[in-house]
């Protein structure tokens, strides 16, 4: 096993507005080209507005089931104190909140060891398409005798 190592990047991942957006691969190529063996892999997504999940990457049903359970719990038709920024925008709040801005991924060989039916997704909760950025850092060995 090779020397420690720790390794950043910025992954700017844009969306369509609502909805998954599978980034497993775009994580698993930044891993690639920085050589690694074994350690930990941070993603974080630095906005209120988005979050980060692994999820089911099977079935598109179950995002859809999810999205829809987030929409309960959170509906734009609510009159929230926070309107300024639109009727999505304190609804993103929360949803952002209840999920996850930060994912800590275990990594072995070089790879993530996600589970067969598991992708790493952000999700945004915002209406209009964005640009979001995800700071992505790795700490353990690289790879190498």
């Amino acid at each position: 096993m090779g020397g420690m190592v720790q390794a950043g990047h910025t992954l700017v991942v844009p969306t369509d507005g609502k909805g998954f957006t599978d980034i497993t691969r775009a994580l698993a190529d930044w891993l690639g080209s920085c050589a690694v063996e074994d350690g930990l892999l941070t993603v974080f997504v630095s906005h209120t507005s988005a979050s980060l999940t692994i999820q089911e990457n099977a079935d598109p049903n179950v995002r859809l089931d999810l999205l829809d359970a987030l929409e309960i719990l959170a509906p734009e038709n609510r009159a929230y104190a926070h309107h300024e920024e639109g009727p999505d925008d304190m609804p993103s709040h929360i949803k952002s909140m209840l999920t996850s801005v930060s994912l800590s991924i275990p990594v072995k060989g070089g790879r993530m060891t996600l589970g067969t039916w598991q992708g790493v997704y952000l999700i945004e909760h915002r209406v209009a398409a964005q640009r979001r950025n995800v700071a992505l850092s790795f700490i353990g060995h690289a790879a190498g005798a």
